[in-house]
């Protein structure tokens, strides 16, 4: 069940390739119920077949391609499985300007399918090869509509990720070389390495999390992400929302505790420029949003600072800041995807991309200012809301450590917290409170249910973690347990 829910999108994908005269209903039709169903097998298996090992195939006889569901998986895992279904359908009706349609929904319904292969790995070398498949699936939508611009951002995209993928290829083989194959274990598997040969360890550490890091935007290697703004909105709602930064966090995760081993790598050298890293990107990507003026590229820069925020907590190296990083993993990726839905929604509908622009437009677009309204107060971290939850788990984490590191990253998340609210509440309170210009306040220009069907589960779902974010956070808790 968990190797078809992998592959049943891939291949579909595959074949809509082939079926050039589908007819756009049909396509639709085909696009949104692969991904349910595929959304369907993965709430299945996360009932009921988590901690059961798969494998499909063999790339030698102790290199297998093997997924499963444990406790941090199914954190990733049920991400996607919810919000996939719910960004292809906003995408029917954005897609409709665009063009195109029938090879991108294929390369959307693929990555999906590639996306489950990360989240779902049961060893380093599955996570490798499924996340060096995610850079071939989502470049051609990042170069959607091949104008100069996208080209441009699709090159850059491929250069970072090529470059990030060779360092992590030096982490993926010290850990294959001296870790059982690979294989994902709770506490890592390079604590004999790391005694013989602790420079080599760390070494190969830092290898990995710079890797990673390229599609989790860590400074500096983030200058990917704001250029890919210019895909179409579906595809960047997933790209700095679900798929691939977060495969960079998550793969961050894994080797962090199931192959090198947080006993192992807390105090080193190596945890030290993690932690300083990721401070630095959370200043840096908060300065910048509060800078820039393109709407999409101001949320591109906050996204750069919120998934330094997750990798702070990771990097702690304990299990209240993996629960932090968890969470915020969770919320992030529910807020986030939010508000480049409500930007996509403008663009389409107003055409208008400046924040200068907004201006008035909750007289005209009341449904989806509201909705960014939503999602920029919960991500700025207002109590009751879930990104105050997330932020105080990780603030509460780093202080726990007693470090001068810890200190920093708290002193990071305090400055990042202003320069969220002045980036995040600036466009809110021009669409509510300055007048409106160049149309009339009688026109109506939010989109149709396709869009704010997804509008309107995700602002609830904001909500809802906020008010019983106390079970959520015990589940997280639950399901980060042990891996210490």
């Amino acid at each position: 069940m968990l190797s078809l829910a992998v592959f049943l999108p891939i291949v579909c994908g595959l074949a809509m390739f082939a079926c050039r005269g589908m007819t756009h209903r049909a396509r639709q039709v085909l696009t949104e119920g692969v991904t349910l169903v595929t959304s369907l097998l993965v709430l299945f298996c996360l009932m009921n077949k988590r901690g059961v090992a798969y494998t499909p195939l063999y790339l030698l006889p102790k290199l297998p391609i093997s997924f499963c569901i444990d406790g941090v998986g199914s954190v990733f895992t049920a991400i996607v499985a919810f919000l996939w279904p719910l960004a292809t359908l906003y995408g029917f009706e954005y897609m409709e300007h665009e063009g195109g349609e029938n090879h991108f929904f294929a390369l959307y319904t693929m990555t999906y399918g590639v996306t489950l292969g990360i989240a779902t790995a049961a060893n380093v070398l599955t996570l490798y090869l499924f996340y060096e498949f995610l850079t071939l699936c989502t470049l051609p939508l990042v170069m959607h509509g091949t104008s100069k611009a996208s080209v441009r951002a699709g090159y850059t995209y491929m250069m970072y990720s090529f470059f990030g993928a060779a360092l992590a290829f030096v982490g993926v083989m010290l850990i294959i070389g001296f870790g059982d194959g690979g294989a994902f274990v709770m506490g890592g598997v390079m604590s004999e390495a790391a005694a013989e040969h602790p420079l080599m360890v760390q070494i190969g550490y830092l290898c990995a999390f710079l890797g990673f890091g390229v599609k989790a935007a860590v400074f500096p290697f983030h200058v990917w992400l704001p250029e890919a703004s210019v895909a179409p909105t579906p595809v960047t709602a997933l790209l700095h929302a679900v798929a691939v930064v977060k495969s960079g966090v998550f793969a961050i995760i894994r080797v962090t505790y199931f192959s090198f081993g947080a006993q192992v790598m807390r105090g080193t050298t190596a945890q030290a420029i993690a932690l300083l890293l990721a401070s630095a990107t959370i200043v840096y990507g908060s300065t910048m949003a509060v800078k820039e003026h393109h709407f999409k590229r101001r949320l591109a820069y906050s996204t750069v600072s919120n998934l330094s925020y997750i990798l702070l907590a990771a990097c702690l190296m304990t299990q209240s800041g993996l629960t932090a990083a968890l969470a915020h993993m969770l919320f992030h990726a529910l807020i986030k995807i939010t508000l480049f839905f409500c930007a996509g929604a403008v663009l389409v509908k107003t055409e208008r991309t400046q924040i200068e622009d907004l201006r008035g437009l909750a007289k005209v677009m009341p449904f989806t200012c509201a909705t960014y309204t939503i999602g920029a107060i919960s991500l700025m971290g207002t109590p009751l809301l879930p990104g105050f939850v997330s932020k105080w788990l990780i603030g509460s984490a780093a202080i726990e450590t007693g470090t001068t590191l810890g200190m920093i990253g708290v002193a990071a998340l305090l400055i990042s917290a202003v320069l969220t609210a002045i980036y995040l509440m600036g466009p809110a309170m021009s669409m509510y409170f300055r007048p409106l210009e160049g149309m009339e306040p009688t026109a109506k220009c939010d989109p149709g249910m396709r869009m704010k069907l997804p509008f309107a589960v995700l602002a609830a779902a904001i909500v809802l973690c906020g008010l019983f974010s106390d079970p959520i956070i015990t589940l997280l808790a639950k399901l980060s347990a042990g891996v210490m």
